[in-house]
């Protein structure tokens, strides 16, 4: 006897259209949550760590989201014919997942400027690869 098990699929952007703007936004809310919890202070009290576990949440959700997007860019947009004109494309998009998580692992500002500069080489590489 067979069974039969329903399998789920998913295209990530079945109408074709990319865009750079959320991975962006995604990588400057970390840096502005980095910024926010430097401005918290040393005080140690329950709205203190309430604010501080709030920062933490809302950085983690968007440096995942910027992976996700850049994940979403390079394995679904991203062709092999891209790699001509841009030959360190894999590199550049394995460096910024990696900073990705980066970002997540520290309260680093350094770190979120890295990831906005790799970010925006991205971005100018998708907006490039359109004309």
């Amino acid at each position: 006897m067979r069974f039969i098990k329903p399998v789920y699929a998913h295209c990530d952007v079945p109408c074709g259209i990319y865009e750079t703007d959320t991975m962006l936004h995604a990588a400057q809310t970390c840096k502005r949550m980095v910024e926010k919890y430097n401005e918290l202070g040393d005080v140690d009290d329950a709205e203190h760590h309430n604010q501080f576990t709030r920062i933490v949440m809302h950085k983690e959700e968007h440096a995942k989201k910027c992976k996700e997007q850049l994940y979403i860019l390079w394995s679904d947009y991203f062709k092999p014919e891209h790699l001509e004109k841009f030959p360190d494309l894999h590199t550049k998009f394995w460096l910024a997942a990696k900073q990705c998580g980066k970002v997540k692992q520290t309260l680093s500002l350094e770190e979120c400027d890295k990831l906005l500069s790799l970010v925006a080489d991205i971005a100018t590489m998708f907006a490039d690869s359109k004309k």
